[in-house]
């Protein structure tokens, strides 16, 4: 039987997303990028400078990844949504230099179809749950575990599904080690589809509860939101944080926690920008250590907030917003512990920014929850020259093409 094998003669330069974590070492700082179908581990070497160390061919659609890590664990695997209708974990084989396939677990049909889960992956701050989801109605949930072999283990599929339900984001919610929660942002159609003279249907923050007493996911609770709602952070918790997620909506982050108030902080805007234009996020990157966390968020136009949370214990007082520097428009924000940004742009090239400050200049504008507008009110700045960042390496990137011609330069 005649097989065929299929490789393009110069890989693709783009990149859809990017993770970050500790894939062949405990102490290893890497990310892995995913190129529309190809999967690459890199590694900042003692220089600085960003070296490929592993590029596998997957021969299908990589749609979505995410890191985890087993409780009381010292290296990373990495989930991945596909269109193979497969969810698939590898763990990076570091004798070999391959990625090796411990799971791959079959739930549908194959394709980016809309119903496909695949298109959404969010794991448990503690490794212990994962939720693959899809643009419409389907969801499931897995468990992770180990066995006596120190093995990872994966269960059977838990069905969270809901009819006329579209999601718009998902993260893993930080609670400890309570029952695992993941949050989506949902829109029901239902009543719009039996009747288009109805009300608008509403955006809700779902959280979904995973029992692990019981095997069985639950729809715990479901707020309304803006209908510009169009992303999720998960906010550290147990003994790091208030736990909680921040709602990203147009210029404004919403800090939501079930029994908890809502604490809304205005964004920062640019000082030429049309007051009814909105603002988007389109990218983001927690950083967390021992003492602290913050967030870095970026702008349809490039600009970087760092988003600080003051917190008694479990109660959030303050969300403060403030502009950090700008660089070029980012699918994916990578932030290191060894103090380097990784930026996958969107357009030109990809780089490694080296952290000169953490924004603490209390001259760079602010926007705080406590502003007596809340979320209408006006902060405006003027983009300037890096100053908390410092351009350390980069990678070159052709995409995205959108327009070519034939030049004759030689005029022959």
């Amino acid at each position: 039987m005649p097989c065929f094998y299929s490789l393009t003669l110069q890989r693709a330069t783009a990149i859809t997303q990017a993770i970050y974590g500790n894939f062949s070492a405990p102490k290893a700082q890497e990310v892995i990028v995913s190129r529309g179908k190809i999967l690459e581990l890199l590694r900042p070497d003692d220089a600085g400078k960003v070296q490929c160390v592993l590029s596998t061919e997957i021969f299908g659609v990589i749609r979505s990844i995410a890191p985890f890590r087993l409780v009381g664990a010292n290296r990373d695997y990495i989930v991945v949504g596909s269109d193979s209708g497969r969810i698939v974990i590898l763990e990076y084989n570091t004798d070999k230099n391959t990625f090796d396939q411990v799971h791959q677990e079959t739930y549908g049909k194959t394709g980016c179809r809309r119903m496909a889960p695949g298109q959404y992956l969010a794991v448990d701050p503690k490794g212990r749950a994962c939720m693959i989801a899809a643009v419409e109605k389907q969801k499931f949930v897995y468990i992770l575990n180990r066995d006596s072999g120190a093995r990872l283990t994966i269960s059977s599929p838990l069905e969270a599904h809901k009819a006329h339900m579209l999601s718009f984001a998902t993260c893993g919610v930080d609670v400890g080690f309570e029952n695992p929660v993941f949050a989506v942002l949902e829109l029901s159609y239902e009543e719009i589809d039996k009747d288009p003279n109805a009300e608008p249907p509403q955006k809700v923050l779902a959280l979904y509860e995973m029992d692990l007493g019981l095997n069985h996911v639950s729809r715990k609770s479901a707020e309304a939101v803006d209908s510009s709602a169009h992303a999720l952070i998960a906010v550290p918790g147990g003994a790091d944080g208030p736990s909680g997620v921040l709602v990203c909506c147009e210029n404004c982050l919403v800090y939501k926690k079930p029994g908890h108030p809502d604490i809304v902080s205005a964004i920062p805007r640019r000082l030429e920008m049309a007051q009814e234009k909105g603002l988007l996020v389109v990218a983001h990157a927690t950083h967390k250590l021992k003492d602290f966390f913050f967030f870095l968020i970026q702008s349809e136009f490039g600009d970087i907030y760092k988003v600080t949370i003051t917190h008694e214990e479990d109660i959030v007082t303050e969300v403060q917003v403030k502009y950090f520097d700008t660089i070029p428009l980012a699918n994916s924000l990578c932030v290191l512990k060894t103090g380097f940004l990784f930026v996958a742009s969107e357009f030109g090239n990809h780089a490694l920014y080296q952290f000169q400050g953490i924004g603490t200049d209390d001259t760079d504008p602010v926007c705080t929850s406590s502003h007596p507008h809340g979320a209408q009110a006006l902060v405006a700045f003027k983009p300037r020259g890096l100053k908390n960042l410092m351009l350390y390496d980069e990678m070159m990137s052709l995409s995205p093409i959108i327009d070519m011609k034939v030049l004759d330069a030689a005029g022959e």
